[in-house]
């Protein structure tokens, strides 16, 4: 059998220029070789850019824009001065409202791209402020023996190098402004050698900093860590193993938990009010990390969903009860299903701090565990509405189940355009139909794309039409 020839790493080194027709899913502009196609990064649509070979393959190149000839109009300049190294942020060179507009096709593509779908409205996007907005984070840490010197940042694009930031203007500032403080702690510290990781966790009323380390600190270094804390007004966690092993010791005897909160205008046939909803989380657990913008996002899902007062509402993928504590206000029942045990421990927390006896919190798989799901006694009753709030691997198992709920009203919560679309498509089969959907600049700055959407039954549309058209008739 003859050897299958190796495929050759070396890289041509001349710089080509090229002629950016589109950008790719990921950010990256997209250019044409004799046929063949290039990915560049830090390029836009309908630019001339000087650009360098990163890799190339048999059938793509990839690239990196060192020049750019011809500008877009949608180019600015980064506002961060790390942004051309720094891989926590890629889009920095690309004006906000571009961003938006990007968004938006990207998401309308995958629709197309999986059986031609087409929502009846687009809906405004949801967007918040583009600096300061990130309310958590994990910088690398690393200690560089040969200098002496502590590096604190976000990984570096196309590697796994640390950027040394000074300072960070996506990060909630009162971290971000406070890096070379953080930097100069670490640096004092004897077990600076063994910190990989700083988790950033902040609140309204509180900035947390979970360290993680490799090797016990020396009691003069917990004393830096808690001085430190207690004069940047910081709470101070270390973690020396997996996520259980997080502490606190810094305020001591004072409880583990931080608190975000929601401001909702409930309103149903019995409750009309601006509501302070109070959702309380340990720093390690998952939040949505722009405050602003999940703000929104569950007042959009309560007014999408019109939640009734004798409804029963499922919340699919809950977490610690983002929306189903907000939901639960509404309804006559609330069940949210949730994979993690420590999750659903957290969800009952909630409902308790809110004072919430019709809601309940069930752990479940809800990709492997779907026979289970669909017999239990808490799914047969079905449900008038429900909300879903899926990983990147979207909710294919569930939604393929979904018509045993028949439920009226779908909102469909996602981090990945492309497993929307593949789920609208099958939610479409079921009966249902695309009624609006939109993006949410969740992570301005960045390719990721973050929507939502609704789907109704179809019979409940046509009894709608319906009773539209008789009220013309009657005048």
């Amino acid at each position: 059998m003859a050897k299958r020839r190796r495929q050759s790493t070396k890289i041509s080194k001349e710089l080509i220029e090229c002629e950016v027709l589109r950008l790719g899913h990921d950010g990256r502009g997209i250019a044409k070789k004799q046929g063949k196609t290039q990915f560049v990064e830090g390029a836009l649509p309908g630019e001339t850019v000087k650009a360098k070979y990163i890799s190339q393959r048999a059938k793509f190149d990839e690239l990196l824009t060192v020049e750019v000839l011809e500008a877009s109009p949608q180019r600015v300049e980064p506002p961060c001065r790390h942004a051309g190294v720094c891989g926590g942020c890629s889009l920095q060179y690309m004006s906000v409202e571009a961003q938006i507009s990007y968004k938006q096709d990207v998401l309308s593509e995958q629709f197309k791209h999986f059986g031609n779908i087409e929502p009846e409205q687009w809906f405004e996007p949801i967007v918040g402020g583009s600096e300061a907005y990130r309310t958590k984070a994990r910088l690398g840490v690393v200690y560089v023996g040969k200098r002496d010197e502590v590096i604190i940042g976000f990984r570096e694009k196309r590697n796994k190098l640390i950027t040394n930031i000074e300072h960070c203007m996506v990060l909630d500032s009162r971290v971000g402004n406070k890096l070379n403080d953080l930097r100069g702690l670490v640096a004092s510290l004897a077990n600076r050698q063994n910190i990989p990781q700083i988790e950033v966790a902040t609140a309204d009323q509180c900035v947390v900093l979970v360290i993680r380390h490799t090797a016990s600190f020396t009691a003069e270094d917990l004393n830096k860590l808690s001085d430190f804390g207690k004069a940047q007004n910081f709470e101070i966690y270390l973690q020396p193993g997996d996520a259980s092993s997080v502490h606190k010791i810094w305020p001591e005897n004072t409880p583990n938990r931080l608190h975000y909160y929601l401001n909702c205008h409930l309103s149903s046939s019995s409750v009309s009010e601006l509501k302070e909803i109070d959702l309380a989380f340990h720093p390690s657990d998952f939040t949505q990390v722009n405050a602003d913008v999940n703000q929104q996002m569950v007042v959009r899902a309560l007014a999408w969903l019109d939640i009734k007062n004798t409804d029963r509402v499922l919340d699919l993928f809950c977490g610690l009860g983002n929306f189903t504590i907000p939901m639960a206000y509404l309804a006559k029942e609330v069940v949210g299903i949730e994979g993690n045990e420590a999750m659903v421990a957290r969800g009952y927390e909630n409902a308790e701090r809110n004072a919430l006896e019709n809601v309940s919190f069930l752990v479940a798989n809800l990709q492997t565990d779907l026979n289970s799901v669909s017999k239990a006694k808490w799914a047969k009753k079905g449900f008038d509405k429900i909300l879903i709030d899926p990983p990147r691997s979207g909710a294919l198992d569930i939604v393929n189940h979904i018509s045993k709920f028949n439920a009226q009203r779908i909102v469909y919560v996602s981090c990945n355009p492309a497993t929307l679309a593949r789920d609208a498509g099958v939610l479409i089969e079921k009966g249902y139909c695309l009624v609006s959907a939109g993006v949410m600049d969740m992570f301005p700055h960045t390719a990721h794309v973050e929507s939502i959407a609704l789907f109704e039954k179809k019979f409940e549309k046509q009894t709608k039409k319906q009773g539209k058209k008789q009220r013309s008739i009657n005048g």
